[in-house]
C-alpha cells in the first residue's frame, strides 16, 4: 500500500529532528543485511520518499554518516536514533519507519537481504522475499 495525500510526520526519540513529508510514502521493506542488523539490533524496516517531499522542521540533531560508497544514513547526534537511509543514486530517501508518527496506514510490502537474516528473527509469510536487494522488484519501490 502506498500512502497519497496525508501529511506524515516523524522525529527521533529527543525530538532534536523532526521532519515531515507532503507526499507519499512506499510501504515499508524489512531489510535483514547483515549493517542494518547492526545498526538497528535486528532487521530494520523502512519506507521511503521522494527527497523534495521530506522537509526537515528541526535538524539540530542531525548527522550523517556515509556507511558505504553507495549510500549515507542520518541520525540524531543527541540521542543516536537511526532516522533516514539516502542512497547516492537516487532522488529518494528511506525512512526509518519506526520514526515516523502512528497511525501510519503503511503495510510491509517486502523483505530484503534474507540471506543474511539473523538466525533468531523468522520472515513473514505471505510477502515478497529477496536473498538480496529487491532491485526496484517492489510495488511503489522508486516513490
Amino acid at each position: 500500500m502506498i500512502s497519497g495525500e496525508a501529511i506524515h510526520t516523524g522525529e527521533c526519540l529527543c525530538g532534536a529532528v523532526r521532519y515531515e513529508v507532503r507526499g507519499p510514502l512506499r510501504g515499508v521493506v524489512n531489510c535483514h543485511c547483515t549493517m542494518c542488523q547492526r545498526l538497528h539490533g535486528a532487521y530494520a524496516a523502512h519506507s521511503k520518499a521522494k527527497k523534495v517531499h521530506i522537509e526537515l522542521v528541526e535538524d539540530r540533531g542531525l548527522r550523517w554518516h556515509a556507511t558505504s560508497e553507495r549510500a549515507r544514513r542520518g541520525y540524531c547526534g543527541e540521542c543516536s536514533s537511526n532516522l533516514f537511509w539516502e542512497p547516492v543514486d537516487q532522488d529518494a530517501t528511506g525512512i526509518v519507519a519506526g520514526s515516523l508518527d502512528q497511525p501510519t496506514e503503511l503495510e510491509t510490502i517486502g523483505q530484503i537481504f534474507t540471506a543474511e537474516k539473523a538466525d533468531f528473527v523468522e520472515l513473514i509469510e505471505g510477502i515478497p522475499t529477496f536473498e538480496g536487494s529487491s532491485e526496484g522488484a517492489l510495488e511503489g519501490d522508486r516513490v
